[in-house]
């Protein structure tokens, strides 16, 4: 696929070919890639998601579940049912943790330990940027102290088995700067570097396209003034924000800071067209409840790139945009 123009991708001008999405936490893989995925199953392409941690050390939204915050494996059990709905809702069948590829990998060898890839947590940069960096404290068995050889060579032979025509990623910068999404990666590239080689069992494979969920700059800006806009008239917008405490805009100004999937400074290659899979991705959001709320879907209007908008634990609204956008990782 060229890099210097962006393909417009619905059901029906999908890539020939199994679709392979890595991601870091349960939600990630709708916030992120959801258009993407539901397209893909939409159209009866075969879809696989990773995911590499259960999210166990998220923060809980709304007073119902804030009991599982701070209580990393109840959260992590809650998380995964909440993942299992959203992928229903996608339309994805096919999903494997990382660590259990791993452990999977280390059985076969007769190795036997089973490993587990924890969420390394995160901390807030500047909320109205919705910028994301290291915690003040690692967990032992957080995704980022993990061998990178050993989860790389275990998704290597996962990309070898499935041999799909597309891999998905974040771009370097992990899209809002969270270190696991850095950590997912880092694991996938260097990943499809160890699958394009044989291994004992399996020939090598290199996917046609590797993509990173990126997001233009001038979309950014755009959407966040669209969102200020939509805020000064009468509407669910307006009153969502008299009648919360803690809602807030993102900084819309020209010299806001923009998150890493902005920045990437990277052509886009494909665009998807989300709008004819809305009602899937708006259920999958709406099965991650302890991770996004304040959700609402727009039917169209003066705001045309907006599907609506949701909040994440921040707070600040999030423009939820009628298009994904992925640029090609560069190649060697």
């Amino acid at each position: 696929m060229d890099e210097d123009r962006s393909v417009m991708i619905t059901e029906a001008s999908l890539p020939a070919g199994p679709l392979l999405a890595v991601h870091a936490h349960p939600d990630d893989e709708t916030l992120a890639t959801g258009g993407l995925l539901a397209t893909w199953a939409a159209a009866g392409q075969p879809v696989t998601l990773v995911t590499c941690t259960r999210g166990e050390r998220g923060e809980v939204i709304g007073d119902e579940l804030a009991h599982l915050e701070g209580d990393g494996p109840a959260l992590a059990a809650h998380r995964e049912g909440e993942l299992a709905a959203a992928l229903a809702a996608l339309g994805v069948t096919d999903h494997h943790y990382l660590d259990q590829l791993v452990s999977s990998a280390q059985s076969a060898a007769q190795e036997g330990e089973q490993v587990r890839y924890e969420d390394s947590g995160m901390a807030w940069v500047g909320a109205a940027g919705g910028q994301a960096g290291a915690a003040a404290d690692v967990p032992p068995r957080a995704l980022v102290a993990a061998p990178l050889e050993q989860a790389a060579a275990a998704l290597a032979e996962l990309i070898r088995e499935l041999r799909p025509a597309v891999v998905v990623t974040y771009e370097p910068g992990g899209g809002y700067g969270h270190p696991d999404h850095v950590r997912a990666h880092e694991i996938t590239m260097h990943a499809l570097e160890l699958a394009a080689h044989a291994s004992s069992s399996r020939p090598g494979h290199v996917p046609d396209d590797v993509w990173w969920a990126v997001i233009p700059a001038h979309l950014v800006r755009s959407s966040r003034a669209a969102l200020h806009a939509a805020s000064q008239r009468a509407g669910s917008l307006a009153t969502l924000l008299a009648q919360s405490s803690t809602a807030a805009l993102p900084d819309a100004g020209p010299d806001s800071p923009l998150p890493a999937a902005a920045t990437a400074g990277l052509p886009v290659v494909a665009t998807i067209d989300t709008r004819p899979v809305l009602d899937r991705v708006d259920g999958a959001l709406r099965a991650h409840a302890t991770q996004v709320h304040w959700i609402h879907r727009l039917d169209g209007g003066d705001e045309a790139e907006l599907a609506g908008w949701y909040a994440l634990s921040n707070d600040v609204l999030v423009p939820w945009l009628t298009h994904e956008h992925y640029a090609s990782a560069p190649t060697a």
